[in-house]
């Protein structure tokens, strides 16, 4: 097979303090916590020659993880580069100070400046708290560096000057978005907003284009396409390791049903040899917006920005400086 790197979304817990209104929660039905057994085997399986990044995120909120100091203590050292989802509300100085130089990158999912609109959005969490919190971690980090995750609903869009405003009036400079509002694997079916009009907002407000951080290089995704006979470049360019271990399917499978092994019995690379040769699963696929998302027209667009923003962004390598 075609050697090539992908990028490693890790769930340390399924369960959340949150009760976002993009995230079905609903459909995990057994919420859990990522044990120490499970993270050691985890980060043994790492490794650099079939992961170029890995994203401790998932369903549910890191920061809440009963074991969270002395998991990111784990990272330290690492050959491969670290980065975490956070929803902001528990980023107290002490997490803080803790994650500086642990991890390259911490991103804050923040959906508005305006009250009504982060309540709904990011329901369950204190606005002003998550805004300090913000506040803090850009005053406090000296090796990793923040960068904010805005939420591209439709309800988020008309606040977004004033948002994205805020946030550069504190001095945050990597202010990101996703140009395609993600519907879950279909489960998501009253959030509809057209990529093109995203792009166009991502170009206009000078925002990073997530779609380019799960890309290693334009070889990999190339040999992954290549490899793959199930042509879906959002599936094949990421392995979801869920709380429990096992390796999911695709990052849609919200409800956890369809591992395709565990970090206990199989390492990456062998899962990806597995997966290459597997079809689409029709309760994930069928009504996922992600599907056939990248024609050629698209593809050539993608790359374009991703050599652009290559030369634009470019993460600090905080294991070296710290």
């Amino acid at each position: 097979m075609s050697s090539y790197q992908i990028a490693a979304n890790v769930e340390w817990t399924s369960k959340c303090n949150a009760l976002c209104s993009m995230c079905p929660r609903g459909l995990i039905e057994n919420p859990m916590l990522m044990k120490e057994q499970t993270w050691r085997k985890v980060l043994e399986r790492l490794a650099p020659q079939d992961v170029f990044r890995t994203v401790i995120a998932g369903y549910g909120e890191p920061t809440t993880h009963t074991k969270f100091f002395e998991f990111v203590n784990d990272m330290r050292g690492h050959p491969i580069r670290f980065d975490m989802v956070s929803n902001g509300h528990q980023l107290d100085a002490e997490r803080i100070r803790h994650l500086d130089g642990a991890i390259d990158v911490l991103i804050v999912s923040f959906s508005s400046i305006d009250p009504g609109v982060y309540r709904r959005v990011h329901a369950n969490l204190d606005q002003a708290r998550v805004m300090e919190n913000i506040k803090l971690a850009q005053r406090l980090f000296k090796h990793t560096k923040l960068a904010i995750s805005l939420t591209p609903m439709p309800e988020c869009l008309p606040s977004l000057p004033d948002t994205i405003a805020w946030l550069r009036a504190q001095g945050v400079e990597v202010l990101t978005m996703s140009p395609t509002l993600y519907n879950r694997g279909g489960t998501l079916k009253e959030h509809e907003l057209a990529t093109g009009k995203l792009r166009q907002m991502i170009r206009q407000h000078r925002l990073h284009s997530q779609e380019l951080d799960f890309v290693p290089s334009v070889r990999d995704v190339f040999q992954q396409w290549r490899s793959n006979s199930f042509k879906c470049i959002p599936r094949n360019i990421d392995i979801f390791i869920a709380a429990s271990g096992d390796y999911l399917y695709c990052y849609n499978d919200v409800g956890h049903k369809y591992p395709i092994g565990h970090v206990a019995d199989m390492s990456i690379r062998e899962v990806l040899v597995r997966r290459e040769g597997m079809a689409l699963i029709p309760e994930l696929c069928n009504g996922c917006n992600m599907l056939n998302r990248y024609d050629a027209k698209e593809l050539v667009k993608a790359g374009l920005s991703y050599l652009r923003a290559k030369r634009r962004f470019q993460s600090p390598s905080a294991k070296s400086a710290a």
